[in-house]
């Protein structure tokens, strides 16, 4: 693991058990699945807690996290979930992510990638305390999520024009229409080979790529990378959504 990263980690395993009734922690996303980027990949970790968090607790919660004072502390992620609120992917548990406190549901993705190769940083594992998510949930929630979330942002062009809506967006189709074909999740870097098979335009695909792995980068106008990506994304959901 990478150095800055390990550092983190301890320091963030070390100081969330005073603050927290902890359970289980565990890495899910790019670190558990070896397509890590340090600076450019988040870590995306998933706290199991013994109850609810108290307000006290959460405000002290927040207090850690805004404390966190080494490198990559931006990119950390965290999910609460108290062990009896398991079993339902939509509920919204308190989640810290791009700097700040809110509440946001453990997707079925989420919880697939959990229970197929979790990093393990403390506790039980989580076939132990997560319920299996079934083809059928899984598939459900990747449509949903495609017909009713990224449909829907396809409608602002203005958000288009940063580099989170353009890389998040063709990434998320490549790796729906895997899911939906095979029912399997796969990494970031398996999904860049996947948008070529799918005709995505390669310029796009190489203007990602060199912001993820630091490729050369191509000459591309952010007005055109918006509109190069919203048309392939909004064509590659009505195939995949309805395929």
């Amino acid at each position: 693991m990478h150095t800055s990263t390990e550092l983190l980690l301890t320091r963030f395993l070390a100081e969330i058990g005073p603050v927290v009734p902890l359970v289980a922690l565990w890495a899910h996303g790019s670190l558990a699945k070896g397509d890590y980027q340090p600076g450019r990949s988040d870590l995306d970790l998933i706290a199991v807690l013994e109850r609810p968090l108290t307000g006290a607790e959460r405000a002290r919660l927040e207090s850690l996290h805004q404390g966190l004072d080494l490198p990559l502390a931006e990119h950390l992620h965290c999910s609460y979930l108290p062990a009896a609120r398991l079993a339902d992917p939509g509920e919204e548990h308190v989640t810290w992510a791009m700097e700040e406190l809110f509440e946001r549901p453990v997707t079925a993705v989420t919880r697939r990638e959990l229970l197929t190769g979790a990093l393990e940083l403390y506790g039980e594992p989580p076939e132990k305390l997560i319920p299996p998510v079934s083809d059928d949930e899984l598939a459900d929630f990747v449509r949903t999520d495609l017909r009713d979330f990224w449909m829907v942002k396809l409608g602002g062009r203005r958000r288009w024009l940063r580099e989170v809506w353009v890389d998040l967006g063709m990434v998320t189709v490549a790796r729906a229409t895997v899911t939906l074909r095979e029912g399997r999740l796969i990494t970031k870097r398996e999904a860049l080979d996947v948008l070529a098979e799918l005709g995505a335009p390669a310029v796009v695909v190489a203007d990602i790529r060199a912001r993820r792995y630091g490729t050369p980068s191509p000459a591309l106008s952010r007005f055109r990378r918006a509109k190069l990506a919203r048309r392939f994304i909004r064509d590659a959901i009505r195939r995949t959504a309805h395929g």
